[in-house]
C-alpha cells in the first residue's frame, strides 16, 4: 500500500496534464465478464523513469513527508538521495536482479530502498514487520536474498538480533562478506538507525559509490526493461509456507496510475498512508481495522476535511467517516497482492448504494470473469469464483512453477479463489472466500499455516483453526484443537507456545479444546459448520 500511494503520485505528476477516468460506457451485461476499456494507454516507463521525469519537472515541489522524524524532501532531493543510494548499493557489491529485503516499519528509508532498488534493477522483497526469527529466515532463503535493509528494533521487533540468532557469523566476519550456512546467499545488513557489529549504516551506503558506480548506475538505465522483476511480496500459502508474488515494474507503475486516475489525483494531492492534520493530505489509503481505529478516536478536534478515503470498510465505518471525520469521499477498492494489487475500484461520486454494497468497476486495461466450478462464465447475480486477467497479474510466484500453474491458467487468468457476484452496471460484490483465508486486521492469514505450527506442540493431536467475527479487525483467529489422550492444556499455554514464533498477528486469540470435528459423509472436516458452532458460542 505504501508503495503503491507513493507510485500513484509520481506516475500521474509526470504527465503534463491530467486525464479523467470517467466511468466507462458498458453496453447492457448478460453475462459475468467485464472488461476496463480505456482512452489512456498503458506506461511504459520503469519506476525509476517516473521519478527521473517528475524530478525534471516538478524538481522543487514536495515529494515526500515524514512528520514524526521530521524529513520533508522535494522531488529533486529524493532523486538525488535515491541515485546516492542507488550507486551505494552497486559499489556494495550487489547487482541487477540481485534480491534485497527491506524489513521494518514504514520509514524514509523503506521509501528510499524501494526507489533506489528499482534504478538499480535490484528486486526489493518486502518483508513483514512482524516476522519472527523462523519466518524470515525461511523468507531470506526462499528468494536467495543478497542485503537486508532494517532497523535495529521496532516496538517488541528486534531485528538485528532476529538476524544474528539465525545468522551467527555477522559477528565473525567482515563487512559485506557474510558467509552463513543457514543463509548461504546473504552478503550484508544495513542498519537504518544505530550502528551495529558486523552490519553497515545507511550512511555507509549513501557514501560508498564513486564516479564510476555512479556512471554505472547511469549506463544500466538504457538495459532495464519494464517488463523485469522488481518487487517480491510474500502471500502465505495454503500449505502452510508464504508463496513470493513476483512483480514488474509494469504492474505496479500501471496499477498505482491507472488507480491515481480512477481517485482522481492531480498535481495538488498529497496522498499518504498514515496521515496526520498537519499534512492536509487528500487521498488516505488504509485497512479496515485502521479507519475503525481512526473513528473511535478523539478525532472532532482535527480538521480532517480535506481527507478522501481508499479501503473495503463495512458499511457502519463508510459512513462513520463521513459524518464522524468528515470526509468527504470514499472509493472502495479490492485486489489481491498477486494483481499488483487493484483490480476493483470505486468512482469518488458513485452513489452509497455502490460505495456500501460493492467494490467498485473494473480496472483499466484489465478483465474479470465469474466462474463456476466447471470453468464457465455464470449469469449476472450469480455467484462465483473471481477471476482477473491483464497487465496487472503478476509474473508468478518466485521459483515455485507448481502453485504459479495453480494459480494462473495457461490463458493468464489469475483465479483469486473469492467468490463474487457482478451486478449489471459491471460493479462487483465479494460474497466470501473459497479458500480458507482469515483476513485480521488487513494482514492474510492462511489456516494452515498456524495448524502446521500448532501441530508441533507436544500437546495437540489435531487443530483446525478459523476466522470468527469481530467488530474491529473484522475477524479474528481461532483455534479448535483435539489434545492428545491423558493431555491437558489451557489457551494461555497455547499463546504463549506461539508467541515470538509465529507473528502476532496469527496468534489464536481464541483457543478451544473439542474432542471432535463436524465431518461430511466423506470424512471431511466441515470448516464453515465449525465456524459457526464458534461464533454460536462466543456470542457473536
Amino acid at each position: 500500500m505504501l508503495l503503491a500511494a507513493n507510485l500513484a503520485s509520481n506516475c500521474i505528476m509526470q504527465l503534463e496534464s491530467l486525464h479523467v477516468d470517467n466511468p466507462p460506457h458498458i453496453p447492457t451485461l448478460t453475462n459475468s465478464y467485464v472488461h476496463g476499456t480505456s482512452s489512456v494507454s498503458l506506461l511504459h516507463l520503469t519506476v525509476s523513469q517516473c521519478l527521473d521525469s517528475t524530478a525534471e519537472r516538478w524538481p522543487d515541489r514536495e515529494a515526500v513527508v515524514f512528520v514524526q522524524d521530521g524529513i520533508r524532501k522535494t522531488f529533486a532531493q529524493f532523486q538525488q538521495d535515491v541515485d546516492k543510494a542507488a550507486a551505494g548499493l552497486l559499489a556494495l557489491g550487489l547487482k541487477r536482479g540481485d534480491r534485497l529485503g527491506v524489513w521494518g516499519p514504514n520509514t524514509y528509508e523503506w521509501i528510499l530502498f524501494q526507489f533506489a532498488s528499482a534504478k538499480a534493477g535490484i528486486i526489493l522483497v518486502s518483508l513483514n514487520p512482524a516476522y519472527q526469527a523462523k519466518e524470515i529466515d525461511f523468507t531470506l532463503k526462499k528468494v536467495q536474498c543478497k542485503a537486508v535493509v532494517c532497523p535495529s528494533q521496532f516496538k517488541t521487533q528486534n531485528f538485528c538480533e532476529m538476524l544474528r540468532e539465525i545468522c551467527p557469523e555477522i559477528n565473525s566476519t567482515p563487512l559485506g562478506m557474510i558467509k552463513s550456512s543457514r543463509l548461504p546467499d546473504l552478503r550484508m545488513v544495513i542498519v537504518t538507525d544505530s550502528r551495529q557489529p558486523g552490519m553497515f549504516h545507511v550512511d555507509d551506503v549513501m557514501q560508498a559509490a564513486e564516479s564510476r558506480h555512479h556512471k554505472e548506475l547511469m549506463d544500466l538505465q538504457s538495459r532495464l526493461s519494464f517488463d523485469d522483476p522488481i518487487n517480491i511480496q510474500f502471500t502465505s500459502g495454503t500449505t502452510g509456507n508464504p508463496k513470493g508474488a513476483t512483480l514488474s515494474h509494469h504492474n505496479i507503475v500501471n496499477n498505482a496510475y491507472f488507480a491515481g486516475l480512477r481517485m482522481g489525483f492531480e498535481w495538488r494531492c498529497w496522498p499518504g498512508c498514515v496521515c496526520t492534520a498537519r499534512c492536509s493530505c487528500n487521498f488516505l489509503y488504509g485497512t479496515p481495522t485502521m479507519f475503525t481505529d481512526l473513528v473511535n478516536q478523539d478525532i472532532h478536534k482535527y480538521d480532517l476535511s480535506s481527507v478522501e478515503a481508499g479501503a473495503p470498510c463495512p458499511p457502519e465505518i463508510l459512513r462513520k467517516l463521513k459524518t464522524d471525520m468528515n470526509v468527504k469521499e470514499i472509493s472502495v477498492v479490492y485486489g489481491t497482492t498477486e494483481n499488483s494489487p487493484v483490480t476493483f475500484i470505486g468512482f469518488p461520486h458513485d452513489n452509497e448504494e455502490l460505495k456500501l454494497n460493492t467494490v467498485g468497476c473494473i480496472m483499466s486495461h484489465t478483465e474479470a470473469k465469474v466462474v463456476d466450478p466447471a470453468g464457465q462464465i455464470v449469469p449476472l447475480g450469480t455467484p462465483g469464483e473471481l477471476m482477473i486477467r491483464g497487465s496487472c497479474v503478476m509474473h508468478g510466484y518466485w521459483e515455485d512453477p507448481e502453485k504459479t500453474r495453480e494459480a494462473i491458467c495457461p490463458a493468464r487468468w489469475y483465479r483469486t479463489g473469492d467468490t463474487a457476484t457482478l451486478n449489471n452496471l459491471g460493479y462487483c460484490r465479494i460474497e466470501g472466500r473459497l479458500k480458507d483465508m482469515i483476513i485480521r486486521g488487513g494482514e492474510n492469514i492462511y489456516p494452515a499455516e498456524v495448524e502446521q505450527f500448532l501441530f508441533t506442540h507436544p500437546k495437540v493431536l489435531e487443530v483446525q483453526v478459523v476466522g470468527v467475527k469481530d467488530d474491529r479487525l473484522g475477524e479474528q483467529v481461532c483455534a479448535c484443537i483435539r489434545l492428545k489422550e491423558g493431555q491437558t492444556s489451557s489457551p494461555e499455554e497455547i499463546r504463549a507456545f506461539c508467541k515470538g514464533q509465529i507473528s502476532h498477528f496469527k496468534i489464536p486469540h481464541y483457543v478451544f479444546f473439542v474432542d471432535s470435528y463436524p465431518l461430511t459423509a466423506s470424512g471431511k472436516i466441515k470448516k464453515m459448520t465449525l465456524k459457526e458452532n464458534v461464533e454460536k458460542e462466543l456470542g457473536l
